[in-house]
């Protein structure tokens, strides 16, 4: 290259490392300045050096094995080579690379140290908690090792042996390099293919290879407790695992240190040659094949599967406690609920209950309150509002509750431009606030907070405000996407648009921040880096930046917690409160892993994914987790971006040891939460949803039910759109269950029987005493109570119901929108209340509330379309007096009291009976004697016979009535008739 090239090439490079260099030092230089707004730059510096450190231990020591293995081979090439057609064609080669050996030696060991150095800095949590580790006080159940192990250790050590492996793995293959250019390793010639140095170099090589083997081996046997092993598709080793795996390993790590030994004597102080080295390695491979894989296969196949459910019992209650303590369902309340009363009882209009249930749907009603309560065009509310509940004159209720804040895309084309956006519509103002129960003027929400003007329409709005709030705007929120540059030298020149003056809706109020949020940016060399960063020359040539500026970036909530704890996993659904007069965004923060032993893993972007997910909520990441704590409420102050972490779980060993890592003083211990805080804590919807996912197959903890799967339970699709095939939102309410000392603000789901519609359990979450607590209604086993898509179905197919929601909708080209689905028991007996919207054809319509849709018992007997929950409620009760009680209907009774003894059955129908009774009464014996296969079978015989009864009785055209005094076993399968009442179809779980 010419001398002129090689300047050009040289100055590219330059430019383009400066640059590089120079955006890399921008980000972190304003990273610092960010977190040293929050106060929390020991995050920043205490991430940046582990990296760092990491970056060059580990890059550092890949260079050094790997030049040191190079510069090795070097040393002990053949001085005299034997001459032949190889030697001198290679000959060209060495004098290319001898002449410039170190710089070559030192360029592919930086590289490859370089990229060994990337991949270790992003290990930085794994080496922080291993730093930290913490005691569980919880020992798995197989080697009796405590969990904080597999939880703090055993990731770096998997690590650190990946990267043990592939430093030896490139050192044998840059050694043979070397030995090959040089003459120690030869294809051609007479004599030895490899010289005795060159032997005893890469034999070593080999040998610790096969020791790392044995280390592998080692860890293999704990890794046997994280991985899917346990039937039916649990986690955790097995009878397979322990029986055959656990000993093979120990034995191929034995195998593995003799073969290492004999690598080395045999190849360099015995035999001098490679045969038996060789095969020392092909019988570490046969023993690797045999031992650790026939063998276990011929276990499983003969031992494991004849007798499964009988072999893997222990297991699978190792496999479901686990799951219980990880996920913290181990003290759940689990109470039976009859819902046998299906009459409405003549107090449920009085029960304070079901007068609390919630009728606003946070996610129809946002665009009623855009419309009602922005004023201006750029205000927005969000596509779903939140829940919360405030005591106002001495009354606790939920209230639905959003934030005015300026929507950056809806500022006409005019407002959009630098200044504007930047340096005027900075801020958003109140929080709007309405009972969650409560309608008037048409359908519209009872405003009572976040009022821009006493100008409110009479009886559509409180008269003064009842939630007050001290500092009502709103720097920091969800929609605050844009960086917000606020503050001025003289406090009479205020630029940024405030709200419209009460008096006269086109007239501003103007205002001037007068916060600590923000970074100053009054310096020139700040407003520089600020400008490179951001790629724009008005942060230097602007008027609007002046030496009282301060520059707001990171505004939305949840980058900030995720910022100033990165080891958190953040709640979809962050929701404001009012704490002492100030809005506060309040965020659940969740400790999390992968590596607890024998616990169930999950996805926790599919398991916390429902019908709002995206709506107005954030979806989380698809991370594998086996551990899951709620362990931080963290809150964001809405005026200056304060960031507070709490500690919420004071227990739990990982958010101790995050602790531990940042000095201690990260987190704010438990005892210090404000008392105004805590009242507006509520049960983390995301937290729940795995909870109520993982308690539809592990509130089942008999291993021997477990195994069959026939109590297992599901989440129901969204109601009224079932077809979709999205889960029901879990939803909050402010009540009394029963069973419950008093009322709570709870966050409840309905769940079903696996592979049916009709109603299994109530699940709910709520706070008692500051602790978190999960509870189960579980209803008794074939109920003939409905789910929530068999409610809606009923209650809309409703003759009189149908025909009011077709005039509904047909005037002025309506569309009928149904909200939540509420099922709540009260009354020993299930009420159920969907609010149904309606919105108009017109443009920029917002859906208003028309009716409450509500029914009583099994979902369709007692039902009506009522104006409001109060007379739904007294509806309801007339019904249940005007009408009498339902006969219980059951397959094969027609609801005719019998008049006398029924026909006797004959021909092939009373064969098929006789055959169902017999197989009810093996199934019964069966489950009496713990014989988990004969149970199996007999519950496969139960099933062929219900399918031939079936069959018979069409083919003699009789109603479906088995023999008198058959029932079915106290645990029967989907397939098995009613124990209450025995018949060949079942009529729900």
């Amino acid at each position: 290259m010419s001398r002129r090239g090689r300047v050009t090439v040289g100055v590219l490079v330059g430019v383009f490392l400066l640059f590089t260099v120079l955006g890399w030092g921008i980000d972190a230089y304003t990273d610092y300045l960010w977190f040293d707004e929050v106060e929390q730059t020991g995050v920043y510096t205490g991430v940046l050096l582990t990296r760092l450190l990491l970056f060059a231990a580990i890059g550092l020591a890949m260079a050094l094995i790997l030049a040191a293995n190079l510069y090795l081979a070097y040393r002990l090439r053949p001085l005299l080579r034997p001459h032949s057609a190889e030697q001198a064609t290679l000959e060209r080669y060495r004098m290319v690379v001898q002449p410039r050996l170190g710089t070559w030696i030192a360029v592919i060991s930086v590289v490859i140290g370089f990229f060994a150095g990337l991949s270790a800095q992003g290990r930085w949590k794994e080496w922080t908690l291993f730093q930290n580790s913490q005691t569980f006080g919880v020992r798995d159940p197989q080697f009796n090792v405590d969990v904080g192990f597999y939880v703090f250790d055993y990731p770096l050590l998997r690590y650190v042996l990946g990267v043990a492996f592939t430093a030896v793995v490139l050192s044998v293959i840059g050694a043979l390099a070397v030995h090959y250019i040089f003459g120690g390793v030869r294809l051609q010639g007479v004599g030895d293919r490899m010289t005795s140095a060159a032997r005893a170099h890469l034999t070593t090589l080999v040998a610790i290879f096969v020791l790392l083997k044995a280390v592998a081996y080692i860890l293999d046997r704990r890794a046997l407790l994280l991985e899917q092993h346990v039937s039916p598709g649990l986690y955790g080793a097995g009878y397979t695992d322990v029986n055959a795996l656990l000993p093979a390993k120990e034995i191929l790590a034995y195998i593995s240190i003799v073969v290492a030994i004999a690598i080395v004597v045999f190849s360099n102080a015995v035999m001098r040659n490679l045969v038996w080295p060789g095969v020392s390695l092909a019988l570490l491979a046969i023993s690797a094949v045999a031992i650790g894989g026939i063998y276990p296969l011929a276990v499983q196949n003969f031992q494991v599967k004849p007798s499964l459910a009988d072999k893997e019992k222990p297991y699978i209650e190792r496999s479901i406690a686990a799951t219980r303590d990880a996920f913290a369902l181990s003290a759940t309340d689990v109470r039976p609920y009859a819902a046998s009363t299906t009459v409405p009882p003549a107090n449920l209009a009085d029960n304070p209950s079901a007068q609390a249930v919630r009728l606003i749907d946070p996610q129809l009603v946002s665009q009623a309150y855009t419309q009602q309560q922005q004023v201006r065009g750029f205000y927005d509310f969000g596509p779903k509002l939140d829940v919360d509940r405030y005591t106002v004159t001495d009354k606790s209720q939920d209230y639905i509750i959003g934030v005015r804040e300026i929507n950056d895309q809806a500022l006409t084309e005019q407002q959009q431009n630098w200044l504007n956006r930047h340096t005027v519509f900075t801020h958003g103002y109140g929080m709007v606030a309405a009972p969650a129960n409560r309608i008037v003027c048409g359908g519209l929400p009872y405003f009572v907070s976040g009022f821009l003007g006493d100008d409110q329409q009479p009886g559509c709005a409180s008269d003064s405000e009842q939630i007050k709030v001290e500092q009502p705007r709103i720097y920091f929120g969800e929609q605050s996407t844009e960086y917000a540059i606020v503050g001025q030298t003289d406090d009479a020149k205020k630029v940024e648009f405030d709200r419209p003056q009460s008096a006269d809706k086109n007239a501003e109020e103007r205002y001037t921040y007068q916060g600590e949020g923000g970074v100053p940016i009054g310096s020139f060399f700040r407003r520089l880096v600020f400008a490179i960063k951001n790629t724009e020359s008005n942060f230097l040539l602007s008027d609007a930046v002046n030496d009282s500026s301060r520059l707001m970036y990171v505004r939305d909530p949840r980058s900030r917690v995720e910022k100033v704890a990165p080891f958190l996993t953040i709640d979809g659904d962050p929701y404001p409160a009012v704490v002492d007069g100030r809005i506060k965004w309040i965020l659940d923060g969740y400790t999390t892993s992968a590596t607890y032993p024998y616990a169930q893993r999950i996805n926790l972007q599919e398991e916390t994914q429902d019908e709002l997910t995206n709506r107005g909520t954030f979806a989380l990441a698809r991370d594998n987790i086996n551990y899951m704590r709620n362990a931080v409420k963290a809150t964001v102050d809405a005026y200056d971006g304060t960031v507070t972490l709490y500690e919420f779980d004071d227990k739990d060993p990982i958010l101790k040891a995050w602790n531990q890592a940042f000095g201690g003083k990260l987190i704010t211990p438990k005892a210090e939460t404000p008392k105004a805080l805590q009242e507006h804590f509520r049960y983390p919807a995301d937290m729940f949803k795995v909870q109520r996912n993982l308690l539809a197959r592990f509130h089942v903890t008999d291993p021997a039910t477990y195994f069959s799967g026939q109590d297992f339970w599901q989440v129901p699709n969204a109601p009224d759109n079932p077809d979709q095939a999205v889960k029901q939102p879990p939803y909050y309410l402010n009540v009394q269950l029963p069973g419950q000392a008093g009322t709570r603000f709870q966050l409840t789901s309905a769940v079903t029987p696996n592979g049916r519609d009709n109603l299994a359990a109530l699940i709910s979450g709520s706070y008692v005493d500051g602790e978190p607590k999960l509870e189960v209604l579980e209803l008794p086993n074939q109920t003939a109570i409905q789910g929530p898509v068999q409610v809606h179905q009923r209650m809309t197919n409703n003759a009189t119901v149908r025909s009011e929601l077709t005039l509904l909708s047909n005037s002025n080209q309506s569309q009928v929108l149904y909200g939540n689905l509420i099922s709540l028991p009260v009354g020993d007996g299930m009420l159920y209340v969907e609010p149904v919207y309606v919105k108009s054809g017109q443009q920029d319509a917002v859906p208003l509330l028309q009716r409450v849709l509500m029914s009583y018992g099994d979902g369709g007997t007692y039902v009506v379309l009522a104006d409001n929950l109060e007379a739904g409620l007294k509806q309801l009760v007339a019904q249940g007096k005007n009408q009498p009680p339902p006969t219980t209907t059951t397959p094969g009774n027609t609801g005719t009291p019998p008049s006398g003894t029924p026909p006797a059955l004959t021909g092939q129908l009373a064969q098929a009976a006789a055959a169902l009774d017999k197989a009810i009464a093996d199934v019964k014996a069966a489950q009496k004697s713990g014989d988990f296969a004969k149970y199996g079978q007999a519950l496969q015989a139960l099933d062929t016979a219900m399918t031939n009864f079936q069959n018979a009785q069409k083919s003699a055209n009789t109603p479906a009535s088995p023999p008198a005094g058959t029932s079915a076993p106290p645990s029967t399968p989907a397939s098995a008739p009613p124990a209450s009442a025995p018949a060949p179809t079942p009529s729900g779980g």
